[in-house]
């Protein structure tokens, strides 16, 4: 990062917004752990966080005891904040960035790249918006294809605000992207028999749930009809990611409500049918 003093605006949320890529080549500029959390807009805490486990260390520290970051360490703030706006967590980052094969510019592409796609699903939400008004105030006419495409897009922007963030960081930003593009792509049709199947998976887990046996025939009926429903949606699927889905629904209060207005306890009865039915337990 040697051709600084342009100033980067990103135009993305939180920290990465605001961070600024100074520094023109030959200008030696340092930073405390407070003047890196002006420039970043990140708090000190989250700076003295990331020394401690390693994930961003200063570039020396000064005969005062003061943390002291330089043109480097900026640059791999940088490189953090992009990750934690797509989603990735801690750990993966430093495996990332601390790797031998790490290189900057094939990183900062592969951000663009995911930037332009979630800029892309944003420009058909706000579309969509502002058809629906325009359609509610009598200016247009929307064909039934166009409203359950808008109807598709709605979904999928409610669950963002919802589940987005604990689910890309569980399974990441492109597993979630394909999944939201899979959705979108679903005809009507494809779109009647999830809906069914949903149900019926309901049916049988609340049958299931009355016999107590999460190894059961039902139960086990149950499960596979889960996974049917999320194939429907998921880009791949494997049992690791079905089973983590399963906690998930019992250890997020939003998820585990879903199934236990249903029946108090069918979210964890659920979760331990799946784990028989991935081999799990």
């Amino acid at each position: 990062m040697h051709n600084r003093l342009k100033p980067l605006l990103l135009k993305n949320t939180g920290a990465l917004q605001r961070l600024l890529c100074f520094f023109q080549g030959g200008i030696d500029v340092e930073y405390t752990v407070q003047g890196l959390s002006s420039l970043a807009g990140v708090s000190t805490r989250t700076l003295r966080y990331y020394d401690e486990i390693g994930l961003l260390k200063p570039a020396k520290i000064n005969s005062s005891g003061y943390r002291i970051y330089g043109a480097a360490e900026v640059d791999r703030l940088q490189q953090i904040l992009f990750y934690r706006e797509l989603g990735v967590q801690l750990d993966k980052i430093k495996e990332i960035i601390t790797s031998p094969s790490f290189d900057r510019i094939t990183a900062l592409r592969e951000h663009r790249e995911k930037l332009l796609e979630k800029r892309k699903q944003l420009d058909l939400l706000i579309e969509n918006v502002e058809k629906t008004i325009a359609l509610t105030e009598g200016k247009i006419k929307m064909s039934d294809r166009e409203k359950f495409e808008g109807f598709k897009r709605k979904l999928i922007d409610e669950n963002e605000k919802k589940y987005g963030k604990e689910i890309r960081e569980k399974y990441g930003e492109d597993a979630v992207n394909n999944s939201n593009k899979k959705f979108l792509n679903m005809t009507q049709e494809q779109y009647e028999e999830f809906e069914k199947l949903s149900a019926e998976m309901l049916d049988t887990l609340k049958a299931a749930f009355a016999t107590g046996d999460p190894a059961g025939e039902l139960a086990q009926k149950a499960a596979d009809l889960h996974r049917q429903w999320l194939c429907y949606t998921w880009d791949t699927y494997s049992k690791e990611a079905h089973a983590g889905l399963a906690q998930m629904y019992v250890y997020d209060e939003r998820f585990r409500s879903y199934y236990d207005k249903e029946q108090s306890g069918l979210a964890e009865f659920l979760r331990d049918a799946i784990l028989v039915y991935t081999g799990m337990k």
